[in-house]
């Protein structure tokens, strides 16, 4: 499991990088447009950092190629398969809980598909993504607990949710059995504000 996360934070690295100098930005133009600091730019870059998937949908909107294609490689043909076990894990809760990108769809509007679970008392706080998002989910096993807009929502297996990913929003599992859910995220526009302000756009 260790060396899968090493390969992935190196692959993330290396695409960061790829479409950094792309578009000929410089470290510091980068973390400005992304709002991150130098220092984490550095850190991802060479695969050492384990950033949080907030920090991974500002880079990935910055340089406008969605998260998927970000921790993916590019696919030889339209038809893009992931086998069982081959998600990009990149969230991992402190009792075994993991938050799987699975799938997802290139830019401008990005559809990413996520396969999560929750151990009994694992929370997973979400930052508000970019205006516009939109989230959908399914509750598989156990019971699931989404905070959202001041509301609080309790979701048992087979119930679903739809709800604005565009505040800041949270899953819990705060019942005696692991909470599985499947996600999808709908991002429109992604890099459109990185596009604008690209002297190549």
């Amino acid at each position: 499991m260790e060396d899968n996360t090493s390969a992935l934070s190196s692959a993330i690295g290396e695409r960061v990088r790829q479409e950094r100098l792309a578009r000929r930005w410089t470290l510091d133009r980068l973390a400005e447009v992304a709002g991150v600091s130098r220092r984490m730019v550095v850190n991802v870059e060479q695969g050492v950092a384990n950033p949080s998937v907030g920090t991974l949908l500002r880079l990935s909107d910055a340089l406008g190629v969605g998260l998927p294609a970000l921790v993916a490689p590019p696919a030889p043909t339209p038809a893009q398969v992931t086998r069982r076990g081959e998600g990009a894990t990149l969230w991992t809760g402190e009792a075994g809980g993991r938050g799987v990108l699975v799938a997802g769809t290139e830019p401008p509007d990005v559809l990413e598909l996520w396969d999560w679970s929750l151990a009994p008392g694992e929370r997973h706080e979400s930052e508000a993504h970019t205006g516009g998002t939109h989230e959908l989910m399914q509750v598989q096993e156990g019971a699931l607990t989404v905070q959202v807009g001041g509301q609080t929502l309790t979701l048992e297996a087979g119930d679903a949710l739809g709800f604005p990913g565009d505040v800041a929003h949270s899953y819990a599992n705060l019942g005696p059995i692991p909470a599985r859910f499947c996600l999808a995220v709908f991002e429109p526009g992604v890099g459109s504000s990185a596009r604008s302000e690209s002297p190549h756009a």
